[in-house]
C-alpha cells in the first residue's frame, strides 16, 4: 500500500509540474548536425590554445539526446518535410509544408494546438517567414516553393508574432495584393525598422510582424538577414527577435505562449561549405538561447526550452587524414565568403581601373586573413593568382567578369577548409543524427534516441495542449 501511495504521490507531481508549463520556446537550428556543434566547441577552445572543447549554452542543458531525420519518403530529408515533422508529429514527402505524404490531408502544428489552448504564439526565423522550416508551423502547401500561398497562410493563421527578413518573393500573384498588404489587412502591424523600432512601436500592436530594414531587402534580396559575420550595428538580429519576441507575447497576457525560433543561416553557410561562417551563425544563435534561458531563470517551473534541427547539412567533418586540425585559424575569417565576393565585385564596379591583384590581396589579407594570420603555401598562392589571370581575362574581353571574381572567393573558401583541416561530403544535406537539447520541467524525456516526429507531441503533452 506505501508503495502504492508513493507511486500515485509522483504521478500527481509530474501532472501537477506538467499543467504549471506555460511558456515553450522550440529552437531549431536549420542544418545544425552534432558535428556543427562539435566544431563550434572545438573552436572556442582552439583559440584559447586548448585541445578540447569549450561549451556552448545550448550543449551544456541538462537533457541531451540524438534525433533521426528522414522523411516518409526519403533517407535523406529536405527543410519542409523535416519542419513539418518537427512542428506537426507527422513524417511527409520531402517538399511537402504542414500536409501528409498524400500532399492533400493538412496537418495541425504545435503553434496551433498552443494557439487552441489559449496561448500567445511567436514564429520566427533569420531567414523568410515564408521558407520551409518556419511556413511548417502554420503553412499547408503540397510544394515549399508556394511562397505566395505560404504567405497566404501566415495571413490566415492569426499568429500573434513573426519575425525574420521578410516574405520571400511577395509579389508572386500577378495583378493581387501583396502580402504585406494582405497581412496589413488581416491585422498585422509590420515593423522594418529592427529593434529600435518594436520597442517605439511594437507593444501597441495587435499583431505583429518584425521584418529587416528595406536596405537590407535591396542588398541580400528577401530571403535571409544578413550572416552574423557580416552583421553592422543596425542589422536586426535573432537575438533581438527573441528579447523582442518575449516582450511581445507576454504583452497579450494569454495563457503563457509558443515560441519558435529558426537559425536558418546555419543551414546557408554549411550549403556554402563556409566553415568560419557556420561556427558563427551556430554561435549567433546560441545568443538567441541566452535569451530564452535568461527567461527560464526567472521562470524555472514554468518554462521549457528545447532545441534541436531539421537535418544536418554538408557532411561537415573535422579532418581530412592527419590527425590534427587547426580551427584556431578560422578567428581569421571576418566575413562570410557570400560577402567577400560581394565586396570584391563591389571594388571592381566603383573603380574598374583600380581593380587590380594588390586591390585584390588586401581585401584577402584583412578580410580572410591571408598573409596576416594564415600562411599559404606556394601550390595555394599559386591558385589565387590563376584566378586572378583569369579575372584580367575576362576583364579584358568584356566577358563573366563577376563569374571569375566569384571563382576567387570559391578559391578563398577552399583554402580556409584546408589549412582548418575541415572537410565536407557535400554542399547538400545529409542522414546524420541531429542533436537535441533541453531544459525545464518534463524535458527528460527528450533524452536518448529519439525520432523527430516524436519532439512535437511531447512539448505538446508537457504544456498541457491536446495535440491533434
Amino acid at each position: 500500500m506505501k508503495k502504492y501511495l508513493s507511486c500515485l504521490v509522483a504521478v500527481l507531481l509530474a501532472l501537477t509540474a506538467s499543467a504549471e508549463v506555460k511558456y515553450v520556446f522550440y529552437f531549431i537550428g536549420d542544418g545544425m548536425g552534432v558535428n556543427q556543434i562539435n566544431v563550434t566547441e572545438t573552436y572556442l577552445a582552439a583559440i584559447k590554445g586548448k585541445i578540447g572543447i569549450e561549451p556552448i549554452l545550448m550543449a551544456s542543458l541538462p537533457v541531451v539526446g540524438m534525433v533521426n531525420t528522414y522523411s516518409a519518403t526519403n533517407g535523406v530529408t529536405d527543410s519542409a518535410a523535416g519542419g513539418t515533422a518537427l512542428a506537426t508529429g507527422h513524417k511527409t514527402k520531402n517538399g511537402a509544408i504542414g500536409v501528409l505524404e498524400d500532399l492533400q490531408t493538412p496537418c495541425t502544428s504545435i503553434a496551433a494546438w498552443a494557439q487552441k489552448a489559449g496561448a500567445a504564439v511567436g514564429v520566427a526565423t533569420t531567414v523568410a517567414i515564408t521558407h520551409a522550416t518556419p511556413a511548417s508551423f502554420y503553412g499547408h502547401q503540397p510544394d515549399r516553393n508556394m511562397y505566395y500561398e505560404i504567405g497566404q497562410d501566415l495571413c490566415k493563421s492569426g499568429y500573434d508574432f513573426f519575425a525574420g527578413s521578410d516574405f520571400h518573393r511577395p509579389n508572386t500573384k500577378e495583378g493581387e495584393p501583396s502580402l504585406r498588404e494582405q497581412a496589413k489587412a488581416a491585422g498585422y502591424t509590420i515593423l522594418t525598422g529592427g529593434y529600435k523600432e518594436y520597442e517605439k512601436k511594437g507593444r501597441k500592436a495587435d499583431k505583429l510582424i518584425l521584418l529587416q530594414s528595406d536596405y537590407q531587402n535591396d542588398k541580400l534580396g528577401s530571403d535571409h538577414l544578413p550572416y552574423a559575420l557580416d552583421q553592422d550595428k543596425n542589422d536586426l538580429t535573432l537575438e533581438q527577435i527573441c528579447r523582442a519576441g518575449i516582450n511581445y507575447l507576454m504583452s497579450k497576457q494569454k495563457n503563457g505562449f509558443f515560441f519558435e525560433l529558426e537559425g536558418g543561416m546555419i543551414d546557408y553557410a554549411c550549403h556554402r561549405n563556409d566553415i568560419g561562417n557556420a561556427i558563427n551563425e551556430v554561435l549567433d544563435f546560441d545568443k538567441a538561447i541566452k535569451v530564452a534561458y535568461e527567461f527560464y531563470q526567472q521562470h524555472p517551473d514554468e518554462t521549457i526550452i528545447v532545441i534541436t534541427a531539421d537535418h544536418e547539412t554538408g557532411g561537415l567533418v573535422m579532418g581530412k587524414g592527419p590527425y590534427e586540425i587547426h580551427t584556431d585559424l578560422l578567428r581569421f575569417q571576418h566575413k562570410s565568403i557570400d560577402e567577400l565576393k560581394w565586396m570584391l565585385n563591389e571594388l571592381y564596379k566603383k573603380n574598374p581601373k583600380k581593380f587590380n591583384w594588390a586591390a585584390v590581396e588586401k581585401v584577402l589579407k584583412e578580410e580572410m586573413g591571408f598573409g596576416a594570420g594564415i600562411s599559404l603555401s606556394d601550390k595555394q598562392q599559386e591558385r589565387l593568382q590563376g584566378r586572378w589571370n583569369a579575372i584580367e581575362k575576362a576583364i579584358a574581353e568584356n566577358d563573366k567578369v563577376r563569374d571569375r571574381i566569384n571563382d576567387l572567393g570559391e578559391t578563398a573558401k577552399h583554402i580556409i577548409n584546408e589549412v582548418a583541416y575541415i572537410s565536407w561530403a557535400s554542399g547538400g544535406h545529409s542522414n546524420g543524427y541531429v542533436p537535441i537539447y533541453a531544459v525545464g520541467p518534463g524535458t527528460e524525456v527528450f533524452q536518448g534516441r529519439i525520432d523527430n516526429i516524436e519532439i512535437a507531441p511531447a512539448m505538446a503533452k508537457i504544456a498541457g495542449w491536446t495535440a491533434e
